[in-house]
C-alpha cells in the first residue's frame, strides 16, 4: 500500500511538471511572437487555453500556477519591466491557480467551467496593471488620453474589461474546443485517473 501511494505521488508530480512545462513553453512562444498582445494591457495569451486542463485533473491547479510563474519570470527579462514584473509572477500565478481551481470545481459543465479563468484574470490582473504600465513607460490609460496618475479606478475598470475580454476570446474560441477534443482521446481518462480519491468516488 505504501508503494501504491508513492507511485501515485510520483505520477501526480509528473503530471504537474508536464503541465507546468507545457504552459510555460507555450506562453514564452506567445511572448516572443505576439509581443504586447500576450502580456500587455489588452492581451490574448493563447496559452491560457490550457486552463481547460483543470476540467480533467486537479493537478492542473499547481501545474498552471507553476508554469505561469516560470513564464512570467522569463518575461521580466524579455519585457524589460524589471522587478515590477514580480507582481505578475505572484499575482498572475495566483490568477492562474484560481482559474484552474474553478475549472476543476465546475468540471461537469465545461462551458461554465471556462468562465473560471476569465473571471479570475479579469479581477486580479487589473489590480496591479497600473504599476506595470508605469514601469513600461505608459502615462495614460491605453487607447485613451486619461492620465494614469490618480486614475486607479478607471484603470482597473479598463483592465477588467480588456483582460476579461481577451481571456474570454481565448478560452471560448480555443480552450473549449480543445477540451472537447481532449474528451474524445484516451488522454482525458489518464488525466482523470490522477484525480483525488474523493473526486473519483463522486464519479463512481
Amino acid at each position: 500500500m505504501n508503494a501504491d501511494r508513492a507511485l501515485s505521488r510520483t505520477e501526480r508530480i509528473t503530471h504537474i511538471a508536464v503541465i507546468a512545462a507545457l504552459y510555460a513553453a507555450t506562453t514564452l512562444a506567445c511572448l516572443l511572437f505576439m509581443g504586447g498582445l500576450a502580456w500587455g494591457p489588452v492581451q490574448f495569451r493563447l496559452s491560457e487555453a490550457l486552463c481547460v486542463l483543470g476540467i480533467f485533473t486537479a493537478d492542473a491547479i499547481p501545474g498552471l500556477a507553476l508554469g505561469c510563474a516560470i513564464a512570467n519570470l522569463a518575461n521580466i527579462g524579455l519585457s524589460g519591466v524589471g522587478t515590477l514584473g514580480l507582481l505578475d509572477v505572484v499575482f498572475g500565478s495566483a490568477a492562474s491557480a484560481a482559474g484552474a481551481w474553478i475549472c476543476w470545481r465546475l468540471r461537469s459543465r465545461p462551458a461554465l467551467a471556462v468562465l473560471g479563468p476569465v473571471i479570475a484574470n479579469a479581477l486580479i490582473v487589473p489590480a496591479y496593471l497600473p504599476l506595470l504600465l508605469h514601469g513600461l513607460g505608459f502615462y495614460t490609460i491605453p487607447l485613451t488620453s486619461i492620465s494614469l496618475e490618480g486614475a486607479y479606478v478607471p484603470m482597473y475598470l479598463f483592465g477588467l474589461v480588456s483582460t476579461g475580454l481577451g481571456e474570454a476570446v481565448v478560452l471560448y474560441a480555443l480552450g473549449l474546443p480543445l477540451a472537447r477534443a481532449l474528451e474524445a482521446t484516451p488522454l482525458a481518462g489518464r488525466l482523470r485517473e490522477a484525480a483525488p480519491p474523493s473526486a473519483a468516488a463522486k464519479r463512481a
